[in-house]
């Protein structure tokens, strides 16, 4: 990032976990730290002058080593140094909270294709790592040029090796797996006396998917892996797409494509979504709970580095893509964003003023779905404050300010419009609300669905407003609040009865995204009190009356909480006279001697 001397580096992330602390994130997805080839796109940018990097590091030329260009001590001590520093910078993450998980990538190499370079595996033996037609043209399942032999006996203890080397030399605390699905097809050269030692009973064909995919359940069933973070991204280049039916064996987490899909078609606005969102918010049982998970196999998110951030999925309808040098021609067609106008012609900074305090609403709208939502949410750093890569959908290339955190804008929340803030007070009030991290997935007994009367929900083809109550149940959590969370992806306002809350309780306002900061949420803490309380006041008499205005493309979160106790008025002379005179006469009864 910018704005810290050796910026980019383990040593440096060190001096940022305050910062991500204070944002209540407890984990950290780190992009490939496998040694990888840098070099691999290295040539002039026509458009921009710039020499071309692979910044991401999808291009793994060694499994067993840290990449040395991300420690500030890179190169000395024969590259030793680079392991100490990364050990440390893990060390000081868990002392302070925060989990460490690697995205790696056992999908292919950075040896390309047929034609391309030799590094390492492919002088060891072509055919066992690769998977290769018998023509000698490689397989190419990743959509870079080769897809490694995951499921051959000797690359499958290779990977798990790997893998069991970073959990005991590193302590890393889990691993995202990239384009997973190529770890559940069959091999090259597949046969059951090469996978399993038995016969081959033939009917398996190179690619094919298995359903009992030998490196999984050998990564699943080891005593030191089975017990780390498993986290599939569950589809591949080549069409496979499991979601929901990757072969987990009771313990592989999915980021969840189908989150990001339905929660995006629905907050701008697309008919059809209402059942599909709603199913998000519930942390996709259709999906995980036939074979056995729970929401905490749902890793849901709305944008990751492939594909537009926050800022950019609501600021462009087109992908801009221009300065990668290849014509527009890279990255993902189908973004399912909106610009918050017109048209394209309102694209980044073209847009009118409107559209642009749109677009801050609706960045509110996804983290409020975001943290609302059962399962476990996931955010792209950057998103927090609105980091923008100005449309620019696949930045795989760019050492420059389209891929660096904007440090100065990201600690302070009058420069990033209060959004950080929204994202960090929203983070802690999940956290404090067991209705919202339920270990098993809601049921009828603590869900409810509304629509604009309680209890009247509409799945319509048109209807783009969601409400529900939800409540906690489980042990501990009895006397956790109810939450009332709508959320409204109409153009229109909508004019909402509002469920009673429970006995003995009345709703407080927790967040409504049509506010301007501070008041988006005003749950909190940081807001002068004569402001808040003057704010409070304004929302009282509707909440009273069980009524309250969604406005137009806006979600809001209630809670009930319990009325103030009120003391009874003190007592009139009159009737301090009478019970002190009714009190004297009990007493003198009582004193009578009893009759003879």
């Amino acid at each position: 990032g910018t704005g810290i001397e050796g910026g980019g580096t383990y040593a440096a992330l060190i001096e940022r976990l305050p910062y991500l602390k204070r944002m209540g994130f407890n984990a950290l997805e780190l992009m490939p730290c496998h040694e990888f080839n840098e070099l691999e796109y290295y040539s002039p940018n026509p458009v921009t002058g710039e020499m071309r990097y692979n910044f991401w590091g999808y291009s793994t030329v060694s499994y067993f080593a840290p990449k040395q260009l991300y420690a500030q001590a890179a190169g000395e001590d024969c590259g030793r140094a680079a392991g100490r520093e990364l050990k440390t910078m893990v060390r000081e993450c868990h002392r302070n909270g925060i989990e460490v998980i690697m995205d790696v990538v056992f999908n292919h190499t950075a040896e390309g294709n047929e034609k391309g370079l030799t590094l390492s595996f492919r002088g060891l033996d072509n055919r066992a790592y690769y998977m290769v037609a018998d023509n000698g043209e490689f397989y190419n399942y990743s959509g870079c040029g080769n897809t490694l032999n995951c499921n051959h006996p000797v690359v499958r203890q290779m990977i798990v090796d790997s893998l069991r080397y970073w959990v005991t030399e590193y302590h890393i605390d889990g691993f995202r797996f990239d384009l997973a699905s190529i770890m559940t097809r069959a091999s090259a050269e597949w046969d059951t006396q090469h996978m399993y030692g038995q016969p081959n009973t033939g009917g398996v064909v190179i690619g094919e998917s298995l359903a009992d995919p030998p490196v999984i359940a050998m990564i699943s069933n080891d005593p030191i892996l089975g017990s780390v973070k498993l986290i599939a991204e569950a589809w591949d280049a080549g069409g496979l797409y499991q979601v929901g039916s990757f072969p987990h064996y009771g313990k592989w987490a999915e980021w969840n494509g189908r989150f990001r899909d339905d929660a995006r078609n629905f907050i701008r606005g697309f008919d059809g979504y209402a059942g599909l969102f709603a199913e998000c918010l519930c942390g996709s049982p259709s999906l995980y709970k036939q074979g056995g998970r729970k929401p905490e196999h749902s890793i849901n998110f709305i944008t990751a580095h492939d594909g537009f951030t926050l800022r950019d999925l609501v600021s462009y309808n087109d992908k801009h893509n221009n300065a990668n040098g290849e014509n527009n021609n890279d990255g993902e067609e189908n973004n399912q964003s909106w610009n918050c106008g017109l048209g394209p012609h309102e694209d980044g900074e073209n847009a009118t003023p409107i559209a642009k305090v749109l677009r801050d609403r609706q960045m509110r709208n996804f983290f409020t779905a975001l943290f609302v939502s059962q399962g476990v949410p996931m955010v792209y750093m950057g998103d927090e404050y609105g980091h923008t890569k100005g449309g620019n959908n696949n930045t795989y290339c760019h050492d420059n300010d389209l891929n660096y955190v904007d440090w100065a804008v990201a600690k302070d929340p009058v420069k990033n419009q209060g959004l950080s803030r929204f994202c960090r007070l929203m983070r802690q009030f999940r956290a404090k609300q067991p209705a919202l991290r339920m270990s098993e997935f809601p049921t009828e007994n603590n869900i409810k669905w509304h629509g604009h009367h309680p209890h009247q929900p509409s799945w319509d083809e048109d209807n783009r407003f969601v409400a529900f109550t939800v409540k906690s149940y489980e042990a501990g959590a009895e006397d956790s609040p109810m939450l009332y969370i709508a959320f409204n992806a109409h153009h229109l306002p909508a004019k909402v009865v509002l469920p009673n809350p429970p006995d003995g309780c009345q709703w407080r306002m927790v967040s409504d995204t049509a506010l301007q900061p501070p008041y988006d949420f005003l749950d909190a803490d940081d807001i002068p009190a004569q402001s808040k309380a003057a704010a409070e006041a304004m929302l009282k008499p509707s909440l009273a009356a069980n009524i309250y205005t969604v406005m137009d493309r806006a979600s809001v979160v209630i809670r009930a909480e319990p009325l103030p106790y009120v003391a009874p008025p003190p007592p009139s002379l009159e009737e301090a006279a009478a019970a002190a005179a009714a009190a004297a006469a009990a007493a003198a009864a009582t004193l009578a001697p009893a009759a003879p």
